[in-house]
């Protein structure tokens, strides 16, 4: 099961002045960056309960900046600011103490989130003498510590009696959750899910935008709403989900969740559970791998470089050659994993390879998986040729429905392939993507 809550990244990228003021930004490893905070926010010579619950503070303030991309989905190039105004302190160069950087090297990895949700906490903080706010003072912590309060007990004090801490949380890089890649109908992922999911949540502050459903598929309904969203935010409204949509949808979505705030509404784990690995790697099994497969099996039939495979559920010995050489072919990182960038750089060359077929194969194109899932409203050829199919089916088959073939996905058709889905035992979304296509294909052949 992959780690419920955020990793901590390896590094984080400081703007050195205001948000809109011209500064330097700079890459700092993160727990680097705690201690340089710490060392200019708090006194070393302060009681360890009080300089452990500010580390902590000061570590949950800088990672809910990091994992909501606060800055990032505002259209700036770094996580946080070095001016107190907006952020915590850091000062380039600045001198750091041994005992609070001992300190920081035995809990940067460990964190503050309210019971039931995931994102780090926005654990806001100020002196308690010049400045006072509703998270924790600096100074007053220094009065607990004295009474003998441990630093949870610390937290609790200020935060409230309903927060944990996440021990020991993995490292892991600073990966931007835009992928690079737009998202449009006939697309399918995670990805889809997650913008599913934070545009219902925005639809009850913005009533206008339409309810989705769950699914992981990027159908009609979901370019209407994006349509919608984009017009209500003064976007182009062309119904794709790039870089500007996607960071728009990520602020406005932590916008009226609150997540950049003391009292967010939180993120709970169930919000964030995935449909599909993030991942595929050797002795995984499954319709994600068999996705993979039918991708590197029709690449290889036109890229001599990539070996030739089967179809089937494993990641084997054979599957794991095959990603190697697609890997070194495409300028990836060579390890044998199907992340997202393997993942995306799959659907590109394949979407490549088919619109540059060559001559002898163009009687065939027709037949082959369109590089887009197939979604209700779709028209074409290729729904015909579905239609065609699905018939062929149904001669075999009487729970299957007969089809007027008019190159129209329409209700009736949708009805058919989600009838197919359930006797394959595929999830039921009622589109057709590369691997259901492929049995269609295939199945009306045979019949």
């Amino acid at each position: 099961m992959p780690y419920p809550y955020p990793v901590v990244p390896e590094t984080i990228t400081v703007h050195l002045g205001a948000p809109g003021e011209s500064a330097r930004n700079v890459v700092v490893p993160f727990a680097q960056y705690i201690k340089n905070v710490a060392s200019h926010e708090i006194y070393p010579t302060w009681p360890e309960s009080a300089i452990r619950a500010n580390i902590l503070a000061q570590i949950s303030y800088a990672l809910n900046r990091v994992y909501t991309e606060y800055y990032r989905s505002r259209g700036y190039d770094f996580d946080i600011t070095s001016t107190t105004r907006y952020d915590q302190a850091y000062v380039e160069g600045g001198d750091i103490f041994e005992n609070i950087s001992r300190i920081v090297d035995d809990i940067f990895n460990n964190y503050i989130v309210r019971q039931g949700s995931v994102e780090p906490l926005f654990a806001q903080f100020c002196d308690g003498v010049r400045t006072r706010c509703s998270g924790l003072s600096q100074w007053g912590s220094v009065d607990l510590a004295e009474e003998g309060m441990t630093p949870y007990e610390i937290l609790q004090y200020y935060y409230g009696g309903d927060i944990n801490l996440v021990m020991n949380a993995p490292v892991g890089g600073n990966v931007a959750s835009y992928s690079g890649r737009p998202l449009r109908r006939g697309d399918a992922g995670n990805d889809v899910q997650t913008l599913k999911r934070q545009l219902n949540r925005i639809g009850k502050n913005y009533p206008a935008i339409p309810a989705l459903d769950d699914s992981f598929v990027f159908d009609g309904d979901m370019e209407e709403a994006v349509r919608i969203f984009q017009q209500i935010f003064n976007l182009a409204q062309d119904g794709i989900v790039g870089k500007a949509t996607w960071y728009k949808i990520k602020q406005i979505y932590n916008g009226v969740k609150q997540l950049s705030d003391l009292s967010s509404e939180g993120l709970t784990i169930s919000e964030l559970q995935r449909r599909y690995a993030e991942e595929l790697r050797l002795g995984d099994s499954g319709i994600g791998v068999r996705t993979v497969r039918f991708y590197l099996a029709f690449l290889g039939y036109f890229l001599p470089e990539l070996p030739m495979i089967s179809l089937s559920d494993d990641f084997d010995q054979e599957l794991l050659d095959a990603v190697y050489t697609f890997q070194r072919l495409y300028g990836l990182t060579v390890d044998g994993v199907v992340g997202r960038e393997t993942w995306n750089a799959l659907q590109t060359a394949y979407r490549k390879v088919l619109a540059e077929l060559p001559e002898d194969y163009r009687q065939f194109a027709g037949e082959v998986y369109p590089g887009r899932f197939l979604v209700r409203g779709d028209r074409g050829e290729q729904v015909a040729l579905m239609q065609e199919r699905l018939n062929q089916i149904s001669r075999e088959d009487e729970t299957l429905p007969s089809l007027v073939v008019d190159g129209i996905f329409g209700p009736a058709t949708q009805q058919a392939v989600l009838t197919l889905q359930r006797q394959l035992g595929f999830d039921p979304t009622g589109a057709v993507g590369p691997v259901l296509w492929s049995q269609i294909i295939t199945l009306g052949e045979e019949y």
